[in-house]
């Protein structure tokens, strides 16, 4: 079953509000992040697209390294703005401070998340030990933790 949306029923003569430029509510993209008993760590994304993208435009999410990336130290999921996600190589940055500077998870991706323009990217992680951090710096982000030994976060503006 294939749809497409029909622009052309916009009322043009109305103005058209720009939106925040730290407006997160445009993108839709899932991300998680995990760590098995033994330390194996996994990473996958979804996106939910950009509306009216220009042709051939190809987003963060699918970008290894950029919307998505996990090693042996780490594993991380991007969101936010697709061009200064993969710009600034996000994902793979945290696991590079981590394993470059000796920075635990936090502080690597808090490092890394204010290297990026503000309003544009937020993550979630975990270390091969448990750790877990849900970096951004857009207004908020929708975001939720649970580990196994009972704790659970959820959350969307900053604490």
């Amino acid at each position: 079953l294939a749809s497409q949306i029909d622009y052309t029923q916009y009322n043009y003569t109305q103005p058209i509000q720009a939106p925040n430029d730290d407006d997160n509510s445009r993108t839709g993209t899932v991300g998680c992040v995990a760590v098995d008993a033994s330390g194996g760590l996994a990473s996958a994304t979804s996106t939910g697209g950009l509306v009216n993208k220009m042709a051939g435009r190809v987003g963060d999410t699918p970008v290894i390294g950029a919307g998505t990336y996990a090693n042996a130290l780490c594993a991380v999921s991007t969101t936010g703005k697709g061009e200064d996600i993969i710009r600034h190589t996000v994902a793979r940055d945290v696991v590079a401070v981590m394993e470059h500077r000796g920075l635990p998870l936090e502080e690597a991706a808090a490092r890394v998340v204010a290297g990026v323009p503000r309003g544009s990217v937020g993550l979630v992680a975990v270390s091969a030990a448990g750790e877990v951090t849900m970096a951004y710096n857009t207004t908020g982000m929708f975001r939720a933790c649970a580990t196994e030994d009972g704790h659970s976060e959820v959350a969307i503006w900053p604490a």
